[in-house]
């Protein structure tokens, strides 16, 4: 497969499941911001609840470049109908479909109409509009595109190079965004000590678990109260939950088995090594080592195999 091809479908997969993963963190905010939330301290203006999508994709600095003053409509603006923001919902559905249009002839009629038909939806949307019709809703529909996409690809798509490219970049993004969402909770939504094991607490952490569609999941495994150490062992080590680091590596680790070579062991050795790591971990070294040490060391080891995979199967960067 040309190596173009490779980086379109790619990169459409990653902006696809980007998508999801914004609405989905953008659809607890809301949600959390119709509870009452006072920052606990003098100044932590961080700490309010529209400030964690912007530090979870690393966009803060850039946001306040923009617009200076923190709101829910500025955030959602910039977030979702921005069209200057590489990360917002409008450009990811923009850059999808242009990646389908561009390899038309390696995916399927349905998959191209699906993302077509997602973009000419989302083109017609702006702020009003959504306001109208309700935040939750539109983000939801973002979600069911997103499902929706898998799903056509999944039931239509042959099993060849063309499909585990998707399927690379789709876990490649879904990995990233779990490790980012898990640790920004983690540091960010509780400044004091003070709202440890309380009401908040309790809310927030059940929060991020919906927004990795994990509540249910959560409740399921181990039918109790909601810890700390025990959302880190589901979203971190727990291969049968979809959206855990350690189902997100064995899909990489797989897939990259299928495409690598004589050429590219680094890039399957790495994804081998990453993957190693959570198939043989323990709750308790992550939490001996720390949890936020854990993840930035897993996000550091997950942007270098993007690296990699850049370096040895898409378009290089000169």
């Amino acid at each position: 497969m040309l190596c173009r091809t490779a980086n379109e479908l790619y990169w459409m997969a990653r902006h696809i499941e980007r998508a999801e993963n914004t609405a989905r963190l953008l659809d607890v905010t809301y949600r959390m911001s119709l509870l009452p939330y006072d920052a606990i301290e003098p100044g932590l203006a961080w700490a309010e609840p529209w400030a964690v999508p912007l530090i979870t994709s690393g966009l803060a600095t850039s946001f306040y470049e923009r617009f200076g003053q923190l709101s829910a409509e500025n955030v959602l603006r910039f977030m979702v109908l921005d069209a200057e923001n590489a990360s917002s919902i409008y450009c990811c559905l923009r850059g999808a479909r242009e990646s389908a249009r561009s390899v038309r002839g390696a995916i399927t009629s349905e998959m191209y109409e699906d993302l077509n038909s997602a973009w000419l939806d989302m083109r017609r949307q702006d702020y009003d509009r959504i306001q109208l019709a309700g935040v939750s809703e539109f983000l939801e529909w973002v979600k069911m595109r997103s499902h929706l996409f898998r799903g056509v690809t999944f039931g239509t798509m042959l099993r060849d190079e063309a499909y585990h490219f998707i399927r690379l970049g789709t876990h490649v993004e879904r990995a990233d965004n779990t490790a980012r969402i898990l640790d920004v909770k983690y540091h960010t939504l509780l400044p004091s000590a003070a709202d440890v094991g309380g009401a908040v607490d309790y809310y927030q952490w059940s929060a991020l678990l919906r927004s990795v569609s994990g509540f249910e999941s959560y409740r399921k495994i181990y039918s109790d109260v909601i810890t700390p150490r025990r959302v880190a062992e589901l979203l971190v080590l727990r291969e049968d939950m979809p959206r855990s680091l350690h189902a997100c590596l064995n899909l990489i680790h797989d897939t990259l088995e299928v495409l690598c070579d004589a050429g590219s062991r680094e890039v399957e050795r790495q994804a081998g090594e990453l993957h190693a790591r959570l198939h043989y971990g323990k709750t308790d070294d992550i939490i001996k080592l720390g949890l936020h040490e854990y993840l930035m060391e897993f996000l550091d080891r997950i942007s270098a195999l993007g690296d990699e995979i850049n370096t040895h199967f898409l378009v290089p960067n000169y």
